[in-house]
């Protein structure tokens, strides 16, 4: 798929690996709707690349469908990256007793059914379209996590959803094949976020020095980058990529 003209939906675009994304799908050429709770960095963001901003939570149906309908009014929808999510940490017992059901039904309801929302409505808009020349009518991207596999001590909740995002990859792809969609799945690392920056420097310095090579934090570029590859190479469907520099976490 060719970027240039074509419309892409963004979520969590205000920040991270979202903002890194939406950069590099303008700097292409692409027309991008950011979609993220955070108002004033959306909207600013959204001015800097000349794209759109939409305020959204991703698990509210409502939200996702006015995100699709602007994307749709702006052109050609030909993808979505999901990279909005919250990442909770506690453990299923602790000091304070039972880990916290509603931190435990936040967490599954922003990162998988938010992802699994935006999906589906961006997915029942690309069916309308007319198909590229490689049969292509969209591309679904979505953001997992190595925690998926690896997860450590507190991330039973992050686990979880992350999981779950694995586990949709394939079953999506097979039922979207006939309709000419993608579905694929990144699942990064230890990645500079602002999740990540608001960790102590020390903690930091300590997770980048345990990611074999290289031996640094991931970057929204690094993350950018391979968006940018699934959406240009058509072959690339219904597999998770693990993008985190041969890491394999510890327990804690």
């Amino acid at each position: 798929m060719d970027i240039a003209g074509k419309v892409f939906i963004v979520t969590g675009g205000a920040s991270g690996l979202g903002e890194g994304t939406a950069r590099m799908l303008a700097a292409k050429g692409g027309k991008v709707v950011i979609a993220d709770m955070q108002v004033e960095k959306g909207e600013a963001i959204a001015k800097d690349i000349g794209g759109a901003f939409v305020k959204c939570d991703v698990a509210q149906e409502a939200d996702g469908q006015a995100v699709v309908a602007k994307a749709v009014s702006m052109g050609k929808l030909m993808g979505l990256v999901n990279c909005a999510g919250i990442a909770p940490a506690e453990k299923t017992v602790n000091k304070n007793g039972a880990h916290n059901l509603a931190v435990f039904t936040k967490c599954i309801t922003v990162n998988l059914i938010g992802s699994f929302n935006m999906i589906r409505l961006a997915a029942d808009a690309m069916c309308k379209n007319e198909p590229e020349a490689t049969g292509e009518r969209g591309v679904l991207i979505s953001t997992a996590s190595v925690a998926a596999y690896d997860g450590q001590i507190g991330q039973a909740a992050y686990s979880a959803s992350k999981g779950g995002i694995v586990g949709m990859t394939l079953p999506i792809a097979r039922d979207l094949a006939r309709n000419g969609i993608r579905n694929m799945t990144i699942a990064p690392g230890i990645f500079g976020t602002p999740m990540m920056f608001g960790m102590p420097q020390e903690v930091q310095d300590s997770l980048a020095a345990s990611v074999p090579f290289p031996s640094r934090l991931g970057t929204p570029l690094d993350y950018a980058k391979l968006a940018q590859h699934i959406f240009e190479n058509d072959m690339l469907n219904g597999e998770v990529i693990r993008l985190d520099g041969a890491i394999r976490l510890a327990p804690r």
